[in-house]
């Protein structure tokens, strides 16, 4: 009876996979508690994938990979300086052979992007703050923190089915950034800056904060987790920017 007993919480949350994307949502700390205690990941990341390439197949057939590439090209001040034969030339290239690649980042970045968010910052709480995560715990923690992106994914669905394709943008297909108030010859640097001002990227953090903390309750309060995830994000948006000037 015991083994009975003992067998029938751990084959319900096993069981509740999906439903703790919700729980993530709706009520993060009890839901992180038991992520916790019985961690999985596959879920939010098979969901966001499914999306992404849903995204991604609607977005080549209602606005194409041309029209796509010729936005790219115009706003890179680099390839405005060559030749109209070349930058057709180029054009070309992009169209035949990028696409593929699309899909392949479609398919691989939402769980490639939790492994290395999980691995920083297991490394940055075990080494700094002083807690014992585990690898499992610490990538449950990021891959159900990410559920906000299947909002934001069912969001791109509509965006492309029932926006005006010529103004649809596919690195930015909902309007939840800063970057939205921008001019359109406002520079490229400040545009990728002010587009991790994002309330999808934003929440994910706050869940982070509060999963780690869900694990190491001692060591590390939903503050300081929070504080050491802004300064990491901060740095990874200062580096994109500084990339981004340096190459447009």
């Amino acid at each position: 009876m015991g083994d009975i007993a003992a067998q029938a919480p751990e084959s319900t949350e096993r069981a509740n996979s999906l439903s703790r994307i919700f729980g993530v949502l709706l009520n993060p700390q009890a839901t992180f508690e038991s992520i916790v205690r019985k961690p999985t990941w596959f879920a939010p990341i098979a969901v966001l994938t499914v999306l992404s390439l849903i995204v991604i197949g609607l977005f080549a057939h209602r606005v194409g990979w041309r029209a796509f590439f010729e936005k790219q090209m115009q706003a890179n001040s680099r390839i405005q300086q060559i030749s109209p034969e070349q930058q057709e030339q180029a054009l070309e290239m992009q169209v035949r052979y990028a696409p593929p690649f699309v899909y392949a980042i479609g398919a691989v970045s939402p769980f490639l992007v939790a492994l290395v968010v999980a691995a920083v910052l297991l490394g940055l709480f075990n080494g700094l703050a002083g807690t014992s995560l585990r690898f499992k715990t610490s990538l449950a923690i990021a891959c159900y923190a990410s559920s906000p992106g299947i909002l934001r994914g069912l969001l791109g669905i509509l965006v492309v089915l029932f926006k005006d394709p010529s103004t649809i943008d596919l690195q930015n297909l909902v309007a939840s950034n800063a970057s939205a108030f921008l001019s359109r010859d406002s520079a490229a640097w400040l545009v990728v800056l002010l587009r991790f001002v994002d309330v999808f990227t934003v929440w994910p953090l706050v869940l982070m904060a509060i999963g780690y903390h869900a694990a190491a309750p001692k060591k590390l309060s939903t503050g300081a987790a929070f504080a050491w995830l802004l300064i990491v994000y901060a740095v990874i948006a200062l580096a994109s920017a500084g990339v981004t000037a340096a190459f447009t």
